[in-house]
């Protein structure tokens, strides 16, 4: 199994989508979370699920679906059997590549 290195930015990106689901949807907010969070996990035994960016070396793991979904962005080291994530954003963020 991989292990799962968190960038410190993870957090920050973690508190604004908890802060953006308490203003939205309060009643979904742990639910939501969680199916961050799971996802996140399913890295450690599939490191290769996520898709490639246009000209990158990193993966993109989409979580959930629609304007709901979120995106991690992830690379994956072989060598020693991490997945590093760098950040997770709202699908409707600027900056990651995709739908």
């Amino acid at each position: 199994m991989a292990r799962i290195a968190l960038a410190p930015e993870v957090a920050q990106d973690l508190e604004r989508i908890f802060d953006q689901l308490q203003r939205h949807e309060a009643a979904h907010v742990a639910a939501r979370l969680h199916e961050v969070i799971a996802a996140i996990d399913v890295l450690e035994t599939n490191p290769l699920i996520g898709r490639p960016p246009a000209g990158g070396d990193k993966c993109e793991l989409v979580i959930g679906h629609g304007a709901h979904g979120n995106l991690a962005l992830y690379c994956h080291v072989a060598q020693i059997d991490t997945v590093f994530v760098l950040a997770v954003r709202s699908r409707r963020e600027a900056g990651f590549a995709g739908p």
